[in-house]
């Protein structure tokens, strides 16, 4: 292999691997998925729990509100929702798109006044948290008194049809790069229900996976970040990886990504 040749281009077009932004583009494309993954069991769970009166709520890492899209209809009571991200940018446009009022909050998701809060929730997030960082926002939840609704987080499980036999490969890299610098990547579930419980809480855990048909646009493009953060963990791949996405894209395949969504009730 020579290691001397200009680095390849990036494989994904609408991610970008380790970067906890991402573009509206990619949350567009991805939001029917994630729509239809979530667990309606769980938020019917978290109806039934708040009993009556309005209720305040926190996105944590809204994006462009799609939790909040999907959640509010689901929420039989009036709402109120502050929606926080580090952008500037997704925070504004999530405020004005969801169906219930809600107001921006600009900042760090892991330094959040919960005061007054009766729901906090995510999507997609605890996985790019330390397990530090989970601990504190389940103690910070449980302080406020506050029900929580986490969901689609990575678990790390992967089904690709038809198989390929560099899937593994690709995924133990991915999930290597996932726990960079201490990130709870794939076992961001785990550390989360055992710091929810130990904060007191009744915790229900249900798989939220996408399923992706052969031929979907999310599935490509999913498969290109995946391959991209596996060649960013192990560089001396870059070929053997760029040789594996180029059998993938020649041929539509179905694919099963892992997620877990939580609830978390204060006993």
């Amino acid at each position: 292999m020579d290691h001397d040749r200009a680095p390849a281009a990036p494989r994904a077009r609408l991610t970008e691997p380790g970067s906890p932004v991402c573009t509206p583009d990619w949350l567009a494309l991805r939001e029917p998925a994630d729509h239809e993954a979530r667990s309606a069991v769980l938020a019917g769970e978290l109806d039934a729990a708040l009993g009556a009166g309005s209720v305040v709520i926190r996105d944590l890492g809204c994006g462009t509100g799609s939790m909040g899209r999907w959640l509010a209809p689901r929420l039989h009571r009036p709402q109120r929702w502050y929606v926080h991200d580090r952008d500037a940018d997704l925070a504004h446009h999530a405020s004005a798109a969801l169906p219930e009022p809600a107001t921006p909050v600009v900042g760090n998701v892991t330094e959040v006044d919960l005061g007054g809060t009766d729901v906090v929730v995510c999507s997609a997030l605890l996985d790019l948290l330390t397990g530090a960082e989970i601990e504190r926002l389940a103690d910070a939840c449980a302080a406020a008194g506050a029900a929580v609704l986490w969901t689609l987080t990575v678990s790390g499980r992967v089904l690709l049809d038809p198989a390929d036999p560099w899937d593994d490969r690709v995924a133990a890299a991915f999930d290597a790069h996932q726990r960079r610098d201490a990130l709870a990547g794939p076992d961001a579930s785990d550390l989360a229900v055992a710091a929810l419980e130990h904060a007191g809480y009744a915790v229900r855990r249900e798989a939220s996976p996408w399923r992706l048909a052969a031929g979907e646009s999310l599935a490509e493009e999913w498969v290109r970040g995946w391959v991209d953060a596996a060649a960013v963990q192990e560089p001396a791949l870059a070929a053997d990886l760029d040789a594996y996405l180029g059998r993938r894209l020649a041929q539509p395949f179905a694919a099963e990504v892992g997620h877990v969504d939580l609830l978390g009730l204060p006993r």
